[in-house]
């Protein structure tokens, strides 16, 4: 559906040319609520707006539907953009139009008449949930309405593609929450490609299919979401899935445990495991097997995508060949081990 291929964004700096964007590549399936993750100044809202050329790469091709937008013509791009909507972090509607006079906009720009109009506007304000509020001006009505306004905007136009640049980062969590279960009611049911670019985990965990890290202008980690959290392998990955679910132990039980760790007997390990091995008994089979003692230091259980995660920090005591069984015995059973050596 969607390739960019080795793309490049270079900016003229004080001190010379400045890649925002450096070799990025991705392949974003038809269908799927694609996300892209970085913290600030990573290169996010800078990719957005080369998928759809606001900004044309300095190297790379843009491809949609197997059209490389990087070689259309200018009329040639302006057709192009009409199936790729876009919603934003500060809405961007018209103060002086209504409700309906703005997700009309697009759909008056591009000469449909009265009726027309109406007939595709009625029921993407339906679709939205703001039938009743039709006639109000955005002075009129909450953040979370005005962000519904510009996804039924974004719609008018009937896209193929919605990009999404934070638009829930000036939302609260509860809004943030109706409006990524409204965007995925929007993927299944008129099966339209969504890329949300945010820098909160949060919003990836609840609605994303897979994800991206950028890191530096760089693709740092990609893959499923259930399987990045589970197996995180960049250091700035892992920070953003602290953001979300804890990884790093408590001061307290750092205190607790420093001494013990290194001294042969006590070992520290961080569990991850997801699905059906969350409702499994697995800590106490391999207690029962190999005759070692679990402490459970640090946990949490949460849910992804609908799919059960789960991960545990476990201090196991004994001789070290059982711990090592036992670990090998958790990993056969589909347990991410990974063996912590200190606690800083």
């Amino acid at each position: 559906m969607i390739e960019l291929e080795r793309i490049t964004q270079r900016f003229a700096g004080p001190t010379g040319p400045i890649d925002a964007l450096s070799n990025v590549s991705l392949s974003i399936e038809r269908g799927e609520v694609f996300g892209i993750i970085g913290r600030s100044g990573a290169g996010k809202s800078t990719l957005v707006r080369v998928i759809n050329l606001l900004n044309r790469p300095s190297d790379g091709s843009v491809k949609i539907n197997g059209q490389d937008l990087t070689a259309m013509s200018s009329d040639g791009l302006r057709q192009a953009r009409r199936k790729i909507g876009m919603i934003f972090q500060h809405f961007n509607l018209l103060s002086s139009r209504t409700v309906y006079g703005n997700v009309a906009l697009p759909l008056e720009l591009a000469g449909q008449s009265a009726s027309e109009i109406e007939a595709a506007v009625l029921p993407l304000l339906e679709l939205v949930g703001l039938t009743a509020q039709k006639d109000r001006y955005p002075s009129q009505i909450s953040g979370g309405q005005k962000q519904r306004v510009g996804i039924a905007r974004a719609l008018a136009s009937q896209p193929q593609v919605l990009l999404s640049d934070e638009a829930t980062s000036a939302l609260d969590p509860e809004t943030t929450r109706s409006i990524l279960e409204l965007l995925r009611r929007i993927n299944r049911e008129l099966g339209l490609t969504i890329i949300l670019i945010t820098h909160q985990m949060e919003v990836i965990k609840q609605v994303c299919d897979r994800v991206a890290v950028l890191d530096a202008g760089r693709v740092v980690e990609q893959g499923k979401v259930i399987d990045v959290f589970l197996r995180p392998h960049h250091e700035v990955t892992r920070a953003l899935i602290g953001d979300v679910i804890a990884q790093e132990l408590p001061a307290g039980v750092r205190e607790r445990i420093a001494s013990r760790i290194g001294n042969g007997h006590d070992h520290l390990y961080r569990l991850a495991f997801s699905g059906a091995g969350v409702d499994q008994p697995l800590l106490s089979e391999a207690i029962r097997r190999y005759e070692l003692d679990f402490n459970i230091l640090h946990g949490q259980i949460d849910e992804i995508q609908g799919q059960a995660f789960g991960s545990l920090a476990v201090l196991a005591g004994g001789e070290p060949g059982r711990v090592a069984q036992a670990m090998a015995y958790l990993s056969s059973q589909g347990v991410v081990v990974e063996e912590l050596t200190h606690v800083d």
